[in-house]
């Protein structure tokens, strides 16, 4: 059993809030790390609800909620959450900026403790290689929204990663409440070179006036046996995640049917990225 008892999550959006909750809840101590105070202020906000909502329809009790959301700590600073045990980086999906961070994480935290990556489609091994001899603690625990709910971690080891970090990525994960499945380090990983398709082909159908949104992903729901369509599971996931995670797909594998459609990049430009500004696909009333 994983030995953890509190873990640094670097980047406070919708996945880095949602993995620190889930640390929390599974009574490990979190930091909550981001530049930026507003969206630490916006994790703040999304936990206290979340809690909320926990206690409300009585899946736990005010005083566990009370408990869990004592265990986040929100800092700015990577520095002040030096004793983690554990450190999972969630931030943009962009490269450089991962490698930025990777090398702060370096000169942040202890030998033992394992340099985890929350990318949904970004080379482990392309990371990895920016830390040079620390590649073998560098791995990929690509997590799924909503975090606290979906029970996926996709495990990914690069070519450097050690069998030792992968063991205990996958003690971690379980942990958590988690179901670690193993994936080897290609573009995309398996979900996302398999959904990201899909979702890119629904706004093909939308552009090309084959069915109206909803028509589309009610036609998936009921015809494949979809929770939810993929062009509301775009607006969930957020539209400009979609984007990058497509053009990460089309410059590694480089076949055109990766590269994102016109409308979905329409959408994007224009600022429409799905639930968390309230207006993608569809229109979002909080």
């Amino acid at each position: 059993m994983s030995d953890v008892k509190s873990i640094a999550v670097i980047g406070s959006g919708t996945m880095g809030s949602g993995i620190a909750l889930t640390a929390a809840m599974s009574g490990i101590r979190a930091w909550q790390i981001d530049i930026s105070p507003e969206q630490l202020e916006k994790a703040k906000v999304y936990h206290g609800r979340t809690l909320a909502r926990s206690v409300e329809k009585q899946r736990m009790t005010q005083a566990q909620a009370d408990e869990t959301a004592g265990r986040i700590v929100y800092v700015q600073d990577m520095a002040e959450a030096a004793e983690a045990d554990w450190v999972i980086e969630a931030a943009l999906e962009n490269l450089e900026l991962k490698k930025q961070l990777f090398w702060k994480m370096l000169e942040v935290f202890r030998e033992d403790v394992v340099l985890a990556t929350n990318t949904s489609s970004i080379s482990i091994t392309a990371i990895a290689a920016e830390v040079e001899d620390q590649a073998p603690r560098v791995v990929g625990m690509h997590f799924f929204n909503p975090v606290p709910v979906m029970k996926l971690v996709e495990v990914i080891r690069g070519l450097a990663t050690s069998e030792e970090t992968v063991r205990r990525t996958t003690e971690l994960a379980v942990r958590l409440g988690k179901t670690p499945v193993p994936a080897n380090d290609r573009a995309g990983f398996v979900a996302n070179r398999v959904l990201m398709p899909m979702i890119n082909e629904a706004f093909y159908a939308w552009m090309e006036g084959v069915a109206e949104p909803e028509h589309i992903d009610e036609i998936m729901k009921l015809g494949m046996a979809h929770p939810m369509g993929p062009l509301r599971l775009a607006d969930l996931i957020g539209l400009d995640i979609c984007h990058d995670i497509l053009m990460v797909l089309h410059a590694e594998l480089g076949h055109e049917k990766y590269f994102p459609c016109p409308l979905l990049r329409q959408l994007v430009q224009a600022g429409r990225l799905g639930d968390k500004t309230g207006r993608g696909v569809y229109e979002h009333i909080s």
